[in-house]
């Protein structure tokens, strides 16, 4: 019973998303959050354009809301838009930033690498850019354009990684969209720090190889004293037996 009330659970969110993003195309909507409270569902709607969610006098936004209630059955939905501080950092955005270039005739190419010299100069740390379709001629094909570093698998390509889906209906065909972000805050497991050394240690350090030096010189100066003890003495040994023989 809990795993059908998961998926159940997870097809509604879908569809919320769904129609979010077909009702604020427009608004440049970057996602949305749904948060269950004892006063009801709480909907966060992240947009490049919050005014057009919100719309003249709230008008927009009551209508979605209404519309949450009576379309997907949420309890006393309560909706909060939210403005995407960088939308260069947000993948969906910038998945239908591409769509939108590619509906309006420019070149797969030219579009691709300006995106990602936006997404890049944003800050990322790497971006990839996936279009597939009719993009040449009458065959499918697919073309990927990479730069920085991205991680492909594993958890942290999990975590940190952000993609966004889009699509792009042309004349030849459907042309789909994706592209994957990884933010710059994003710190990775095998990251390695060099910190600078302290001046303390440095201090201590210097200290450490004064004392040892002088313990060094000390030894030194004993090893050859005791060396001369043992020449003298091998000397009067040598005197003795000389004058036993005489």
């Amino acid at each position: 019973m809990i795993e059908k009330d998961f998926v159940t659970e997870g097809l509604r969110r879908t569809k919320i998303d769904e129609y979010l993003e077909k009702e604020l195309e427009r608004a440049g909507y970057g996602g949305m959050d749904i948060q269950v409270t004892p006063l009801g569902t709480m909907v966060v709607v992240y947009a490049e354009r919050p005014g057009m969610v919100i719309g003249r006098g709230g008008k927009t936004v009551r209508q979605i809301t209404q519309n949450l209630k009576n379309k997907f059955d949420l309890d006393n939905p309560q909706v909060e838009v939210k403005e995407v501080d960088v939308p260069e950092l947000n993948a969906r955005i910038m998945a239908a930033k591409i769509a939108n270039m590619l509906q309006r005739g420019m070149h797969f190419r030219r579009v691709a690498y300006s995106t990602i010299r936006r997404i890049m100069g944003a800050g990322a740390q790497g971006v990839e850019v996936t279009i597939s379709g009719k993009i040449r001629g009458s065959r499918s094909a697919v073309a990927k354009f990479v730069e920085g570093y991205i991680k492909k698998c594993g958890e942290p390509a999990d975590r940190f990684v952000e993609e966004g889906f889009a699509t792009a209906p042309l004349k030849p065909g459907v042309l789909g969209i994706v592209v994957r972000i990884m933010p710059p805050e994003a710190v990775l497991p095998d990251k390695v720090d060099i910190l600078a050394p302290k001046v303390e240690d440095i201090i201590d350090d210097a200290v450490e190889d004064e004392v040892v030096e002088e313990e060094i010189v000390e030894a030194t100066e004993e090893l050859e004293e005791l060396e001369e003890l043992e020449e003298d003495s091998d000397l009067e040994e040598l005197e003795a037996a000389d004058e036993e023989e005489e």
